[in-house]
């Protein structure tokens, strides 16, 4: 963990003179990052304030500088420091989203949405092309309004054409169904592009569960990360109930319990009289479809069993879901392991943002756009449109 906490200049590789450069701010353990490289572009640093997911990040982008810090101590004269002369094509991030949260308090005032002007600063000082923030789907909820119109205004002003959609992941190859809102900006550009649908679940089918955990090894022939020990149930109880659960299935309302657990001693113990509308807020015992995504991966390692083994998922399994490649290795505790893994931008999905990015770049180049600065933001009444993903702050002509 050499470098981690110093502001000390790292080793420089060597860039080709045309590469498309990027930094990422908030990176976790570098799932945006991973995906961007895939695209063919070139991460010269990633930030992040958690020193585990940091220590990830090293170990998978050797090529690349990395400062584990608060996005408040990264000033200007230190990222001149880091970067030098070397241009920034792209800032990319993922600011905590608690504030924005569909599941937490969702809270606009919350402290943590400042952290979108820290970001805000560092764009407006490296004056890239292109700007990524990616996001809850929260963020376009009622309540977020005047939080997204601020977010918008600000890179308005300082000449960004910007667009705001939800993604889903399991369209762009990813074995798992996540959604989350990429906002997406250009200071090049008249109009965002966002990614093409690749996998429509009809006529390109969706990756799934089976075909991703089919290959889990590295070259070597071992996989990482792959801690089968800790992944068998807590006890025997827990054991004899995921015995009973069929593939695709779950233990959510009274009827399921009943039908899967016939032993007396296998039931839950729980009052569904008094559970909220006679269901339990997230299902027990969830063993995965190998025939489908899987749902959104959590950060914790009990939420989903092995579609067909008694045991939960390991991390590298987890990992497989979310798309990361069998050579990314995660590093730190088991629990901070699954955290970086749940929290992370699906690298296949972070991939073909990234090529929707080279290709307004390519455009931008041959139309030799001249872009004005001053921008107008449209009525209330458009940010409906917002929602519902298809509206657009332009520059005004």
């Amino acid at each position: 963990m050499v470098g981690f906490n110093t502001w000390s200049v790292l080793k420089k590789t060597k860039t080709k003179k045309n590469t498309f450069n990027f930094i990422d701010l908030f990176s976790g353990a570098g799932g945006f990052s991973c995906g961007l490289e895939m695209s063919g572009m070139h991460c010269l640093l990633g930030v992040d304030y958690d020193h585990h997911a940091m220590e990830t990040f090293a170990a998978n982008h050797p090529n690349s500088q990395h400062k584990c810090t608060r996005i408040q101590e990264l000033t200007n004269k230190k990222l001149k420091l880091l970067l030098g002369n070397q241009k920034v094509n792209l800032v990319v991030g993922g600011p905590p989203c608690q504030g924005f949260s569909t599941v937490g308090p969702g809270n606009p005032e919350d402290e943590r949405n400042s952290l979108f002007l820290e970001f805000f600063r560092i764009v407006k000082f490296l004056k890239p092309e292109f700007v990524v923030i990616e996001n809850v789907t929260g963020l376009l909820a009622k309540k977020n309004e005047e939080t997204l119109l601020n977010i918008f205004k600000v890179f308005n002003k300082i000449g960004y054409t910007m667009d705001a959609r939800v993604l889903e992941s399991q369209h762009y190859g990813v074995p798992e169904k996540r959604r989350r809102t990429i906002i997406i900006g250009s200071r090049v550009n008249s109009q965002i592009d966002y990614p093409k649908i690749i996998n429509d679940g009809v006529k390109i089918p969706f990756t799934t569960v089976g075909e991703a955990l089919r290959d889990i090894k590295t070259k070597t022939g071992k996989p990482l990360n792959h801690d089968l020990e800790a992944a068998k149930p807590k006890n025997d109880l827990e054991l004899e109930r995921i015995k009973c659960i069929p593939m695709g299935k779950s233990i959510r309302y009274p009827e399921d319990e009943k039908k899967y657990f016939k032993k007396k001693k296998l039931k839950l113990g729980i009052d569904w009289s008094k559970t909220r509308e006679g269901r339990l807020r997230q299902a027990k015992y969830f063993r995965l479809n190998r025939k489908l995504p899987s749902p959104t991966i959590m950060t914790h390692r009990h939420t989903y069993f092995h579609p067909s083994q008694n045991r939960y998922l390991t991390q590298r399994e987890a990992a497989r879901l979310q798309s990361f490649p069998n050579h990314f290795e995660f590093k730190g505790p088991l629990s901070k392991q699954w955290r970086q893994i749940g929290n992370a931008v699906p690298p296949l999905m972070a991939k073909s943002i990234g090529k929707s990015i080279f290709k307004m770049f390519k455009a931008s180049k041959k139309e030799n756009l001249v872009k004005t600065s001053s921008k107008q933001i449209r009525d209330t009444e458009q940010i409906e449109n917002l929602r519902s993903n298809a509206f657009l702050y332009k520059k005004s002509s």
